[in-house]
């Protein structure tokens, strides 16, 4: 990659004219030269590729510079509006997979609970102490279908919230970033 010098760089044009353009030109469909020929001899010298095959090493050492090593280029960016519309989308379909991890999450609870007998114990623990009032009976209380009915809505009305306070904050996060600038970010290509 070169580097901008600021000096002027000639190309032609269509019809063959001369013009002076400063820095780097724009990648078009024009006939226009991306990088100067003077970059892009230097670059090829930097190589080694403009010297004869025949040189010693002698000339390579002296008249032309090492290549040098690349270095990562990092770019430092600034994130100064989000479109509050993609992230009601991506927190609607976020929250839905929460919901059905939940649903799921619960079902595998609730099957664990019975297999180990929980809820028979708790049973007769109320019944041995005297809490239970005309044969009580927790596992009908507490059914795989309850829970399930009650965590579905549960996580509808969760849906609804995450998804209403990740639009407010969008909207907030434009007006705050248009009075601060905006997060900074830096990226570097390793």
């Amino acid at each position: 990659m070169s580097q901008n010098t600021g000096e002027p760089i000639d190309s032609h044009d269509e019809n063959g004219e001369q013009q002076e353009q400063s820095g780097r030109t724009a990648r078009s469909f024009s006939s226009k030269p991306l990088i100067s020929t003077e970059a892009a001899g230097q670059h090829a010298a930097g190589a080694g590729a403009a010297l004869p095959l025949s040189a010693p090493k002698s000339a390579v050492s002296s008249g032309a510079k090492k290549p040098s090593v690349p270095r990562a280029r990092r770019m430092r960016l600034s994130l100064t509006r989000v479109d509050p519309w993609s992230i009601t989308k991506v927190s609607f379909l976020l929250a839905i997979a929460g919901a059905i991890i939940q649903i799921v999450a619960m079902a595998l609870i609730w099957l664990l609970l019975n297999s180990i007998g929980l809820f028979d114990n708790v049973t007769q623990l109320l019944s041995k102490t005297g809490l239970d009032a005309g044969g009580f009976d927790f596992s009908s209380v507490l059914s795989l279908s309850t829970v399930l009915s009650a965590v579905t809505i549960f996580s509808i009305f969760e849906v609804v919230l995450v998804v209403v306070l990740a639009t407010i904050v969008a909207f907030l996060y434009n007006i705050v970033s248009s009075l601060v600038g905006g997060v900074h970010v830096t990226l570097g290509d390793d």
